[in-house]
């Protein structure tokens, strides 16, 4: 046994006079879809709904002598810190952006109690870094980051060592990658020779762009829908673990096609998953050839999903789907031009948005208009339906700034 794995038995052991281990489970629902045994390691059953009080939990028992602890972060390990704050009673201070819900600063606070402090400073989250930083090195505090550090990737990889225990060494780990402490964390502990199909979000693919570049990168541009894994560069840490990964065993996952597997998981497994939570089980539809007969543990990371956020995961998954649309109609301003429209629609066409403005001294008005349907195909019929009868129209779903601006 090498001396990591030696090292993450004993942080496994350690955690187990704060908090309880992870079950993994077989799902059934997934093993038939996907003609495998799929198990899923459920992170987000974690007494802060994630993995991050793990390495948290690590780093912190090791340091000795800190007046106290500082993170910056709007999410899962602004919560682990917290609890781990309570659990050893030490003080701790937190800092978070302006702009971080108010659900989330409760729940943070809950965690922490008396134990903890928080503060909003700055829009964006390198503001309010910057000056969680300074705010450490000025009270010479101990600052924990959220990936970028050993002890937290040891932290990390004790749920290795609880799957391992659980269920023996699978024939694939499919997981989640942010800023990689996790993955590092895993890989470290199993080796190089245990497949492993890594997943981050399109808006966010940092190892990707390691990988491709064969060192860390920034990337220009991050989509933070998927706040708990859009990184906008992987650690260096975790990057000296991971920096051996092939392309091949990177993948990168749509945000509209992991809104479709947060519903599904919701509404056939009653499992709530946060977007980076569904990462891994999103996955599993891009390697199904791969994983057909065998054994594939997938580590659902995360359970913070703030239902506030479900009317858009859900409008994303229906426009992923292509059961939604938006589009913008040139409609004649005449009378009965609105019924000659109408009579088109099928049976399970429904508008779920209608917005016309009748504008003077014009032949023909604009309309912004959504439809929601059972069978994607439907739209084919409509818009044919639109062709022959002359009317001039634009399909707008899929454009980013309309979408921004008029849904």
């Amino acid at each position: 046994m090498t001396q990591f794995r030696k090292s993450a038995h004993a942080a496994a052991e350690a955690m187990r006079t704060v908090f309880p281990e992870t079950p993994c489970q077989r799902n059934d629902h997934l093993s038939a879809l996907y003609d495998a045994e799929i198990w899923l390691k459920r992170e987000d059953l974690s007494p802060v709904r994630s993995y991050k009080l793990r390495g948290a939990f690590n780093a912190m028992r090791k340091v000795e002598g800190a007046s106290r602890f500082v993170c910056a972060s709007a999410g899962n390990h602004a919560q682990g810190m917290a609890y781990m704050c309570q659990s050893f009673a030490v003080p701790g201070v937190v800092f978070m952006p302006v702009t971080t819900p108010q659900q989330k600063i409760d729940k943070t606070r809950i965690f922490g109690g008396a134990f903890i402090e928080i503060r909003l400073v700055g829009d964006y989250f390198d503001d309010t870094l910057a000056e969680a930083k300074r705010y450490c090195a000025e009270i010479g505090g101990h600052f924990l980051a959220p990936f970028d550090d050993a002890d937290v990737i040891e932290g990390q990889a004790s749920v290795g060592v609880e799957i391992e225990a659980q269920m023996g060494r699978p024939d694939r780990i499919v997981l989640p990658v942010g800023g990689g402490g996790l993955a590092a964390g895993i890989r470290r502990y199993f080796g190089p020779e245990m497949p492993m199909t890594f997943v981050e979000p399109a808006g966010g693919a940092s190892l990707s762009a390691a990988v491709a570049a064969g060192h860390p990168v920034a990337l220009p541009r991050v989509d933070s829908f998927v706040d708990g894994a859009a990184v906008a560069r992987i650690g260096d840490a975790p990057w000296a673990v991971l920096k051996e990964t092939r392309a091949g065993d990177v993948l990168t996952a749509p945000e509209d096609r992991i809104c479709t597997t947060i519903l599904r998981m919701l509404n056939v497994e009653g499992i709530v998953l946060e977007p980076a939570g569904a990462l891994s089980v999103d996955a599993l539809a891009d390697i199904a050839e791969e994983i057909r007969g065998k054994r594939v543990v997938c580590i659902t990371s995360g359970g913070n999903f703030d239902f506030e956020r479900l009317p858009e995961v859900k409008e994303r998954a229906q426009r992923f789907s292509g059961v939604k649309k938006y589009f913008i109609l040139r409609l004649p301003q005449r009378p009965g031009a609105l019924r000659d429209f109408l009579e088109m629609l099928g049976p399970d066409d429904d508008i779920t948005r209608f917005e016309y403005l009748k504008k003077s001294a014009r032949n023909f008005g604009s309309v912004l208009i959504g439809i929601e349907t059972k069978d994607a195909a439907n739209f084919g019929t409509l818009f044919q339906r639109m062709d022959d009868a002359g009317f001039a129209y634009r399909d707008t779903t899929n454009d980013v700034i309309l979408a921004e601006f008029l849904i």
